[in-house]
């Protein structure tokens, strides 16, 4: 379980995050979703203390956060990306073996034999030659979500991992991290399309800055909970587009 207790996250004396307390159960998958500036992106960052200047606590399996880093992989914006480095996909995703590499070890034919396992589960083996920078933005995220998957983690973390691909890479996606949910891991989806909640996650964390709701989707993903989100004009208008939260 990753519990999260009094997480609060201010940007310059401006609060993003107003004491979030969460326990989310291992094993699911999982989307935040809220209107833009509600916190969702930094819901992640400060989770994994990318963003350091937060206050409460988050725990892993009764540990601090810090100590479970190593289980944990994060797939970020493409915006937050150096696109510019050069580097082939396939040692892009070999840096994912890192985290568990014995200090000053190279990786070597067990960790590239991963790497391409991961490579062929997102479909991108023939890309492993290619720069990152001439890829599209679908094979650009198959191949980050590869460098995860390389990892071995029991957690994964992805920030609007649907922004800007193709439905190919969408579909291949999508796919894999319900295969990962079978494999009991652990999914938190950023994800700002409200049509496609019900057939993505099995719960989700509804945000505007405070928690406004958490829990299995057939209860949460409601008509009072979209309005509470998004103000009651704009939520009555994504209500109509989702299809899906037409229940109180």
């Amino acid at each position: 379980m990753i519990e999260i207790k009094d997480l609060n996250v201010d940007y310059f004396g401006n609060s993003a995050l107003e004491n979030v307390n969460l326990s989310i159960p291992f094993g699911h998958t999982v989307g935040i979703i809220g209107p833009n500036g509600a916190g969702k992106s930094t819901l992640i960052k400060a989770l994994l203390e990318v963003i350091k200047k937060r206050t409460g606590s988050v725990r892993v399996e009764g540990r601090d956060i810090s100590e479970y880093k190593r289980k944990i992989a994060y797939v970020p914006q493409k915006n937050d990306i150096d696109l510019t480095f050069p580097i082939t996909v396939k040692d892009t995703v070999l840096t994912g073996t890192y985290p568990n590499l014995k200090i000053f070890r190279r990786p070597g034919k067990k960790e590239r034999e991963r790497a391409e396992e991961c490579m062929a589960m997102v479909d991108i083996s023939d890309l492993a030659n290619k720069q990152i920078s001439n890829l599209s933005g679908g094979q650009l995220q198959r191949v980050f979500i590869a460098r995860a998957l390389a990892q071995g983690a029991d957690v994964f973390f992805l920030d609007e991992p649907f922004v800007g691909i193709d439905m190919v890479s969408e579909k291949i996606i999508v796919n894999l991290l319900k295969q990962l949910r079978e494999e009991g891991k652990t999914i938190l989806v950023v994800h700002h399309d409200l049509h496609e909640v019900e057939e993505y996650f099995d719960k989700i964390i509804i945000l505007n800055k405070k928690l406004i709701a958490f829990g299995d989707v057939k209860d949460t993903f409601t008509t009072g909970n979209i309005r509470a989100a998004y103000g009651a004009s704009l939520g009555n208008v994504i209500i109509k587009g989702a299809g899906g939260a037409e229940h109180d």
